[in-house]
């Protein structure tokens, strides 16, 4: 499983909205030019972030980008969520093979005969587990863990000096 870049971007992005030390926004163009993407790129990445309610756009000539939430509101899985998908990320495709009546569940009827139960394959089961493990980190991180953990290397390399 790999994360597109779109994710690796909007999340740098919310970093950098949640760092700005001004109270306003930041235009598409510095944004682009932080991340080192293209304007159509980002902005695409952007308009998603904004439907789903994580960024406002502000509209005009100094307009531009904002967090419409506030940092440790944004969990990584949200944003994840946003530019990946809220799929599952794991579906038993083999569900008529003998394989998958071996390996689904078994519970024993009246009559003694064995049937698969209907929740289905234990190997899908593993994997739907493994899914909601990472969800549950994902869930743990937010933007403003990030802002924190930057400020604390910040504070301790200035120390040092």
């Amino acid at each position: 499983m790999q994360f597109s870049k779109s994710t690796d971007y909007a999340l740098h992005a919310l970093i950098h909205l949640g760092h700005s030390e001004r109270n306003n926004n930041i235009g598409i163009k510095e944004l682009s030019a932080t991340l080192g993407v293209s304007e159509t790129y980002l902005s695409k990445i952007m308009s998603k972030l904004r439907q789903d309610g994580i960024v406002r756009a502000v509209p005009g000539v100094n307009g531009g980008y904002e967090l419409a939430k506030s940092p440790e509101q944004i969990t990584f899985l949200d944003v994840i969520q946003v530019i990946e998908g809220r799929q599952q990320l794991f579906e038993c495709s083999n569900t008529s093979s003998r394989q998958h009546e071996v390996l689904a569940e078994v519970e024993a009827d009246q009559g003694d005969s064995i049937r698969p139960r209907k929740n289905g394959c234990l190997v899908e089961k593993v994997m739907l587990g493994a899914e909601q493990h990472m969800h549950q980190y994902l869930r743990e991180y937010t933007i403003q863990y990030v802002l924190d953990e930057a400020s604390k290397h910040c504070n301790h390399a200035q120390n040092k000096k």
